[in-house]
């Protein structure tokens, strides 16, 4: 569907077309009007340049284009781009060494352009491992320390395990020599505790070897040292040991692991925590050790950063293992996922099981693989995936060691860098060797760059050259002229006077048309091509068009005529050349009835039931033609009906009577009907094709079949005689066994059989269920005639009495999830059974929009949700029926009126209008439920869903109770009433819940990948389903809301959970930095036995690297407590009291505030921009508001300290008030009996409008409206954005003088409809007042314009 506007439109009107094809995207290569060659192939990646001295095109266009227009392929200037394989050696699987292949690659992009590669990378199952001990030697570690000394077998006994070849070495740190870090007087500089070392700040003691021994008698020398404040230097440390390579000595080819052991926080760069931030310089990155091992620039560089050592220790190949005591554990817990792979460890306070933690680290971390770009260039980025491997939180891959992994990789070009065109970049931001490196191995080089080159044309252009009149330079097939000069050859000066008079068309005034200058005799358009002729003459915008669309798209303008693409001709190129919209179903062109004109049949005799390629429409021959024909021959053949007392003159065709009609199958329809006048019945055939003409002839049957009248006496003694005997039957029936006994024997009076379930009792077991329901059988037995409907309900926890009644009773306002079920009245098809199927949406969207329409007369009740289809099975004839499933929100109580109105609308067998089968529906309740099954005629046994109310808190053996309760429809009898259902809750074979409460991702990600754990009790398989769940992040238009189960088969330990994140919107741009996106995933419905751990909950925080690492600062720094200082209020909630006024209120935290203080604002606006309202008590009233309008706010508390943090986001939406006046009024006399009335949308909506209406009237003589007379046309709007139209009809054109109206309309508008303007009347005028009225309070829509006809 396209939409055009044009200057022929009536001002606010839009005209739709449709279209067999989608919108071409723009050409960004002609809209950019380059004026070079350079500059226009750095525009698109599609881009090219013609240098063609005789085009005379636009010269920057696409390849395609240019070369449609008449360019020489030889004259197309395209910068291609280029990838080589420079080294690749293959992996060799023997050599046990980290491999990846290729090594190495050149490749150069067009802007905006990507280029896609495989990388393979191979990991042997053992290889060389280094590993560096780097220990906190702070006073507070000396037990830590001696126990180190005594493990020394340990660990090489692991490290065997581990590899065959390794080296072990050992640091120890503690901080800066300096004020406030470490005392200064000159005595605890000797000796800061007794028998211990001086301090300092990292010294590399024992450099990696493979003697152990030499490792132990090292170690056992060392003594401990100490400071003054909590957070240690380790970050100082960690950085020497990473860049000093030679003095630590690792390997080149081994896995090199870094294990940090302490029990305090940490410094890091410009901390605020010392007096050094902004005094020292920046770390150099340096190594600064000297021939002891200790580091020497401690005074005068300052602490890394967090995203320094995240990038040197990945460039190293060195992998973090942080072993941390609990006291320090929520720091490291924080710090640990920044690194892509690393381990995090609690030691115990002696560092007794750092053996045990370096184990566990060992295998962890040899099961994940990091892949990322080093030095890449602000112009190009790198993203790595997989197809077989998945991916963790911090972006590492899982993967298994000994086989070759293969991994995709996208090298992107970027277009522009922070609003900056990357070829005016730098060349270090346009090209360099990114260095593409997995954690273990050196990794891939790629030499590459963006393609920035100037044109080879533009080396070559020849200075103030003959072609250019010695007056400019000759560059790429054109003139560049010099100052002064213009013109396509620069003959013309620009500074002199020129004769107009070659620039005048005949009969005009202005030279070149007013469309340009008139340069040395010739004019120069304006409007880059827009204009062209002689004289400017032709404007090629103003072709011709069809259906508002400049030469309907299927060609170009030139010359102010339609040059059409190939197959289309005609003016505004409508007309198709091939005639394949012509051939009819037998192969012939229009059935022979016609010819193609114009791709479309003009048909020789036109008729109803005639389609468009002349072929006669049976089928609507017979629905209708009957009917048609029907009064006319009434009338001519017997001279009664409707036309009785008129001629028959109008009628086209004659009737002949005849004593004998031919037989149905020798005619097109035989057609019969009861005469009124005298109850008989007459009939005729129709012949030919249907459609008869003036001179066709219909034959008419001579004798009308009347029914007999001599008997009429005898129905009044019949129903007298019938009633009599039902009488006698039913006294037999009730006072006489024997006759009771010989009625039941006749069909009518059978009533032998029964409806009841099969069973009377199940027992479940929680972990072997599979589904959160249970299919219960209820059986038929005797006579299978009829139909019969059980009506059916369940109880949940009946073994706790009173259960039930008294959660229905705690909070009646309480939203609760009510699940309904309809069976609907379509076939369930396949694709149905899809949730992303375009079919099964649109369905999904029709079920919600007629169900919401019926539910919302319920009070406070909420949209539809979670609406899903399915078969029922064992259903009787009807199973292959579409059953829905869906959710909807509504108070506690309000459970009453929703079964009352769902069985209601069941019967009627509709739901708006939505179509549903009678006799099946379900409506379950958070503790019990009820519902209808149906038994159609014939079937015995149909299954009854019952839902069984699975929670966590559930006792660990509850009783449910299934009860029949009646039979509504059918004549059976109620046999086994009752079912009891027992769900045994065993031990638990797993605990399922989320590593963490909170997790970070990158805006500029893609997909957010959530990792979900078990815990295996037993093993065996376990399900969980999941669910997001919206906060400050919307679904929709910051996340693709998602929600499924994740089965864990036997074994497995680990899922992950993709959510689908979209690219940031205009109005999140803006308020960037001011508002953090969130949203939440609901782990739910544990199944197979598995249960919910802690988090089970998790929020995800959407956020680029920089906002991250600033959250990360933040977070560290105000993680020290501060007492005394007050909470952020609980549980804050907001409701519309009316159009203008919200009721907020919330819990009070812990303390005692002062007062309140709530900020709210208008959504998407700056919350600079707030509305600042103070308050004594926890509630406050938000008024003098915007109608229908969205609202956040939160709310802090205050005391005698100050400001508390603020509660979290809460939004709220006014009520809907009545719209203010409609605008623009309009209206145009199209005969002397139509009246064409079109207006604007209000000003003011306040809401979704439904309707509008229209009302009108004929005037007396006084020019008064007479309101009795008063006709009024009600249009609901259907599509946006179309221009309100409406035909009133006024009087018959007889009632008129031929020299001035008689009659007008005019407005009257009831309460509380709005007159667009006072109702005066203009005589010349038919209409001239509208109204408009909310016909809906509830359910609005955006309102939409059509038109209204009134006969």
């Amino acid at each position: 569907m396209r939409i055009h506007a044009g200057k022929d439109l009536v001002p606010g009107e839009v005209h739709l077309t449709g279209s067999a094809h989608l919108c071409p995207p723009a050409n960004r290569c002609k809209r950019a009007q380059a004026k070079s060659c350079t500059e226009c192939i750095r525009v698109d990646r599609e881009c090219a340049y013609c240098t063609d001295q005789m085009f005379k095109e636009q010269r920057c266009n696409t390849q395609a284009e240019l070369l449609a227009a008449g360019c020489r392929w030889e004259s197309v200037v395209v910068m291609e781009s280029s990838f080589e394989i420079t080294e690749d050696t293959p992996i060799n699987p023997n050599l046990q060494r980290s491999q990846v292949s290729p090594q190495g690659l050149r490749v150069r992009l067009r802007p905006g352009e990507e280029q896609h590669f495989e990388l393979k990378v191979f990991e042997p199952e053992k290889s060389p491992v280094d590993l560096y001990i780097l220990m906190d030697f702070s006073n507070s570690m000396s037990d830590d320390l001696d126990n180190l000394k005594q493990m020394g077998e340990r660990l090489a006994q692991v490290l065997r395990e581990l590899t065959d070849d390794y080296a072990i070495g050992f640091g120890k740190f503690v901080d800066k020599v300096s004020v406030p870090q470490t005392d200064m007087r000159p005595e605890k500089l000797k000796e800061p505790w007794p028998n211990s070392d001086a301090p300092f700040s990292f010294k590399n003691v024992i450099s990696l070897t493979e003697n152990l021994e030499e490792f132990r008698n090292k170690l056992l020398g060392e003594r401990i040292s100490g400071n003054l404040d909590a957070p240690e230097g380790g970050f100082d440390a960690i950085l020497q040991v990473a860049v000093c390579t030679r003095d630590i000595g690792w390997r080149p080819n081994s896995t090199h692991l870094l294990v940090f052991s302490t029990e305090s926080a940490f410094h890091y760069e410009a901390d605020g925590a010392n007096v050094l931030a902004g005094i020292v310089s920046r770390n150099d990155e340096a190594c600064h050790l000297d021939s002891s091992g200790t580091y020497t620039q401690y005074r005068t560089q300052d602490y890394p950063s967090v995203p320094t050592l995240v990038r040197l220790l990945g460039k190293h190949n060195i992998i973090p293992i942080f072993a941390v005591t609990n006291y320090s554990y929520s720091y490291y817990e924080k710090l640990h996922t920044y690194f892509p792979v690393s381990s995090l460890g609690v030691l115990q306070e002696d560092s007794s099981n750092i053996v045990e933690l370096l184990q566990e680290a060992f295998n962890r971390i040899r099961s994940n693989l990091d892949i990322r770009a080093l030095e890449s260039p602000r112009g190009l980025r790198t993203e790595v995936t997989s197809n077989d491997l998945q991916k963790t939180n911090t972006g590492s891959f899982h993967i298994q060691r000994g086989k070759v992994g293969t991994y995709q990789v996208q090298l992107r070009a970027m277009e522009s860098v922070d609003g900056t065109h990357v070829c005016q970049l730098g060349e270090e931001d346009q090209k360099g060797n990114i260095h593409l490196k997995p954690s273990f191995s050196d990794g891939l080089w790629m030499d590459a760059g963006i393609i920035c080159d100037v044109c080879p044309c533009e080396l070559q252009k020849e200075e103030l050259s003959a072609r250019c009149n010695h007056h400019g330079d000759f560059v790429c097939g054109h003139c560049v002229c010099s100052e002064g000069w213009s013109g396509k050859t620069c003959s013309c000066s620009t500074g002199s006077l020129s004769d107009i008079a070659p620039c005048l068309r005949e009969d005009e005034d202005k030279p070149c048309s007013g469309r340009g200058e008139c340069q040395c005799g010739h004019c120069v358009c304006y409007g880059e091509g827009r204009y062209e002729g002689l004289f400017c003459e032709y404007d090629n915008f103003q072709c011709p068009r069809a259906s508002g669309v400049l030469c309907n798209d299927r060609g170009r303008c030139s010359m102010g005529q339609c040059v059409c693409e190939p197959g289309w001709t005609g003016l505004s190129c409508d007309c198709p050349l091939s005639n394949a919209t012509c051939i009819d179903s037998s192969g012939g062109i229009c059935n022979g009835r016609g010819y193609c004109e114009c791709g479309r049949c003009h048909c020789n005799q036109q008729s109803l039931y005639t389609d468009t390629i002349c072929e006669i429409n049976y089928s609507a021959i017979r629905l209708g033609l009957c009917e048609d024909l029907r009064s006319c021959v009434q009338c001519q053949a017997w001279g009664t009906g409707e036309k009785k007392g008129r001629t028959c003159e109008e009628c086209s065709f004659k009737v002949k009577m005849v004593d004998e009609l031919k037989r149905g199958e020798e005619v097109v329809e035989h057609c019969s009907f009861r005469d009124e006048e005298d109850d008989c019945t007459y009939s005729y055939t129709v012949e030919g094709d249907g459609a008869p003409g003036p001179n066709s002839t219909v034959l008419v049957h001579s004798k009308k079949d009347c029914p007999p009248r001599s008997f009429w006496w005898l129905i009044p003694l019949l129903i007298f005689l019938l009633l009599l005997l039902a009488l006698l039957l039913l006294l037999c029936w009730k006072y006489c066994a024997c006759c009771k006994a010989c009625l039941a024997l006749l069909p009518c009076c059978n009533r032998g059989h029964m409806v009841g379930f099969k069973e009377d009792h199940y027992m479940l077991r929680e972990n072997l269920m599979a589904s959160d329901h249970l299919d219960t059988p209820m059986l038929r037995s005797g006579n299978l005639k009829g139909r019969d409907m059980v009506r059916w309900k369940i109880t949940n926890n009946v073994q706790r009495p009173g259960f039930a009644t008294h959660a229905s009773s705690t909070n009646p306002t309480e939203l609760v999830p009510y699940g309904l079920s309809l069976r609907l009245a379509r076939l369930c098809t396949e694709n149905l059974l899809k949730p992303d199927t375009r079919e099964c949406n649109q369905l999904r969207q029709e079920v919600e929009e007629n169900l919401n329409e019926v539910y919302r007369q319920i009070t406070d009740s909420h949209k539809l949700q979670q609406t899903k289809f399915r078969q029922q099975p064992n259903a009787g004839k009807k199973q292959d029926h579409t059953i829905v499933d869906t959710v909807l929100t509504a108070p506690r109580s309000a459970k009453q009126a929703l079964l009352k109105l769902t069985e209601k609308h069941v019967e009627q067998g509709s739901f708006h209008e939505l179509k549903v089968a009678p006799g099946y529906y379900t409506l379950t309740a958070d503790q019990d439920a009820r519902g209808m099954v149906e038994f159609q005629e014939g079937v015995e046994l149909v299954d009854v869903r019952v839902p069984l109310f699975i929670r966590p808190e559930d006792d660990d053996e509850k009783q449910l109770l299934v009860e029949a309760i009646d039979v509504p429809m059918g004549t059976a009898t109620l046999g086994r009433r009752l079912v009891n259902i027992t769900i045994i809750k065993e031990q638990a074979s797993g605990i399922v819940s989320f590593e963490k409460p909170e997790y970070s991702v990158s805006g500029g990600e893609q997909v957010a990948r959530i990792p979900v754990v078990r815990r295996i009790l037993d093993n065996g398989k376990s399900q969980v389903s999941y669910r997001t769940q919206d906060n400050t992040a919307l679904g929709n238009r910051d996340y693709i809301p998602a929600e499924g189960e994740l089965l864990f088969q036997p074994g497995e330990t680990w899922k992950e959970l993709q959510v689908k994140l979209l690219e940031l919107q205009e109005i999140d741009s803006l308020l960037q930095g001011r508002q953090t996106r969130r949203f939440h995933i609901q782990l739910t419905n544990p199944k197979f036995g598995a249960r919910l751990g802690q988090p089970h909950s998790a929020t995800v925080i959407i956020g680029d690297p920089d906002e991250l690492d600033q959250n990360f600062t933040s977070q560290t720094l105000s993680s020290f407590p501060h007492h005394g200082d007050l909470g952020a209020p609980q549980n804050p909630n907001a409701k519309a009291a009316g159009s203008r006024k919200i009721l907020f209120n919330w819990l009070p935290p812990p303390g005692k505030p002062t007062g309140y203080r709530v900020k709210y604002w208008i959504q998407g606006d700056s919350e600079s921009e707030a509305h600042l309202l103070d308050s004594k008590v926890p509630s406050a009233e938000l008024t003098n508001l915007y109608p229908y309008c969205e609202y956040e706010m939160k709310v802090c508390a205050y005391g005698a300290q100050g400001e508390g943090p603020y509660s979290s986001l809460v939004s709220c939406c006014t009520q809907q008030e009545v719209p203010s006046e409609p605008g623009r009024l309009a209206f145009n006399v199209v005969s002397s009996t139509v009246t064409q009335l079109s207006w604007a949308e209000p000003a003011e909506t306040n809401g979704e409008i439904t309707a509008y209406e229209v009302c009108y009237g004929l005037v007396n003589e006084d020019n008064r409206l007479r309101v009795r007379e008063c006709r009024r046309a009600t249009w609901p709007p259907l599509l946006a954005n179309l221009t309100l139209l409406v035909v009133l009809h006024t009087l018959h054109p007889d009632t008129l003088s031929s020299h001035k109206p008689q009659a007008a309309l005019r407005c009257s508008f009831p309460e509380p409809t709005l007159c667009s303007r006072p109702c005066s009347c203009d005589p010349a005028a038919a209409v001239v007042g509208v109204g408009l009225s909310l016909l809906s309070a509830l359910g609005w829509r955006r309102p939409g314009h059509g038109t209204i006809t009134n006969q």
